[in-house]
């Protein structure tokens, strides 16, 4: 990937990871503007997550900073495939994964900019 590709992939991987490390009420409140089901987010978070593997060779992320972002995937992809059904909002109220998810995303967000605490991402307009 080339520095522009890699910027792009860093920031919305950042995104996903300040959304998954907000407070849940937080997170909550986010949704309330949209409709996602769970499915998709997790698809989504493990690419970036994927996309991110050769960061540490090219100095975009510590090698530390990269095993903890593995480690978030690790976890989605441990979620299994009755639990990602529905609205991601009601899978952040009834499955304890989502808890486990977001210390991961906060450990990761830490050792990245300094503190979890990330604005959330402004919605993307079609």
């Amino acid at each position: 990937m080339n520095e522009c590709g890699d910027a792009r992939v860093r920031y919305g991987t950042l995104r996903w990871m300040a959304l998954l490390a907000a407070d849940s009420r937080d997170q909550l409140s986010w949704l309330r503007e949209r409709e996602l089901d769970t499915e998709p987010v997790v698809e989504e978070v493990e690419l970036f997550c994927r996309l991110c593997e050769g960061f540490a060779e090219r100095g975009v992320l510590e090698p530390e900073q990269l095993r903890k972002l593995q480690a978030v995937g690790r976890r989605l992809g441990a979620i299994d495939a009755t639990r990602r059904v529905g609205r991601w909002a009601d899978a952040l109220v009834t499955d304890p994964a989502w808890d486990d998810i977001r210390r991961l995303a906060r450990r990761f967000l830490v050792s990245t900019l300094g503190d979890w605490r990330q604005p959330l991402p402004h919605p993307v307009r079609p």
